[in-house]
């Protein structure tokens, strides 16, 4: 085990918006460290999701990360000689993290041609509510309810 928990660090807001959000999702989309194409890859892509819905682009990804964010989860624990699927809370920076991953993964498997239109679809599908995506939430979710029978054995 480690000795003191790491220091956060400081994200600095993106060039366009301004926002750390932003940073943070461009961060975990990045590849090989090739952090100006990811930027470009999510600025095309809000641009795109501007055309296609005369929405802002960025409000359209803001309602879909919302719609993304799961709010429990299963963990496993071992109890005596079983393993039981405890649903916990999910902290709310978490809950980001794995909003965006779900996103991007998703995304990523789409059937678009570039990425860019990939993440378009994704973010347009989330926010209606609909899309892998917004699925992965939904299981997760249902699993969290149906083992809610073992949530007395949270940690």
């Amino acid at each position: 085990m480690r000795k003191s928990k790491p220091k956060k660090r400081i994200l600095l807001p993106d060039p366009k918006f301004k926002e750390t959000l932003v940073t943070r999702f461009v961060n975990y989309m990045m590849y090989d460290g090739k952090k100006n194409l990811a930027y470009t890859i999510f600025y095309d892509a809000c641009e795109l999701v501007e055309q296609r819905t005369k929405e802002s682009g960025v409000e359209m990804w803001r309602k879909a990360l919302n719609n993304v964010m799961p709010t429990v989860e299963v963990k496993s624990r071992r109890v005596g000689g079983a393993t039981f699927q405890v649903p916990t809370e999910v902290r709310p920076d978490r809950r980001i993290a794995v909003g965006s991953k779900w996103l991007i993964q998703y995304a990523r498997r789409r059937g678009e041609k570039t990425m860019k239109d990939k993440l378009a679809g994704e973010i347009i599908a989330a926010a209606k509510g609909e899309g892998a995506a917004v699925k992965k939430k939904d299981d997760t979710h249902r699993m969290a309810e149906a083992n809610k029978a073992f949530s007395h054995f949270r940690f």
